[in-house]
């Protein structure tokens, strides 16, 4: 990885059985690796079943679980969080992530993709964003988000309507790679947290 690159972890927060975050987190993967300034980390919440106590010292079989996870967020320069919206809100695995890694997120951009029914996600989003803002996480104004998801997307994984995903996914790229550079500079002589 060159200085230029930068390290993207997209996390797929849906666990559910007959869940649709795969195809959309894996269409978002495939566009992103198009770019040569990325290189992406594609982390599948199901595959990674954490812990349900948080503890400080985790047990043997805990840490093991955490070390297949928390490296790679470690690593990232930046974040695409694919979550659909439940209740009006994200799932409980995204938040277990996030609870169990406070330090990883600190001063690094988080792209929200969301889905759902008419809102799109967009109250996950909207409930995602101070959580991430009280682990100095910075939030990108820039979504991309699919209302009537079960519409959205056809037989091969692709948007329907492709134009518009691709230039909402476009956007929030390019401001996750602002954000993303300036913030690993800051990174490097952080302040107390």
């Amino acid at each position: 990885m060159t200085e230029g690159t930068m390290q993207l972890a997209v996390v797929c927060a849906s666990v559910r059985d007959g869940r649709l975050g795969p195809t959309i987190s894996e269409w978002f993967v495939d566009h992103a690796k198009q770019r040569d300034d990325l290189q992406v980390d594609h982390i599948d919440l199901a595959d990674h079943p954490l812990p349900y106590q948080i503890s400080e010292n985790p047990s043997p079989e805990d840490a093991h679980a955490l070390e297949k996870i928390t490296p790679r967020l470690e690593r990232a320069d930046s974040f695409v969080l694919v979550t659909p919206e439940y209740n009006h809100s994200f799932p409980a695995s995204l938040k277990h992530l996030i609870d169990w890694h406070g330090t990883q997120w600190r001063a690094k951009p988080v792209g929200l993709v969301s889905y759902g029914g008419i809102a799109g996600g967009l109250r996950a989003v909207e409930q995602l964003r101070p959580v991430l803002g009280e682990l100095h996480a910075v939030a990108l104004r820039e979504t991309v988000s699919f209302p009537i998801v079960w519409n959205k997307f056809d037989e091969s994984g692709q948007p329907v309507d492709r134009t518009d995903a691709v230039a909402a996914a476009d956007k929030m790229i390019e401001h996750l790679l602002w954000w993303g550079h300036a913030l690993r500079e800051a990174r490097r002589t952080p302040p107390t947290w």
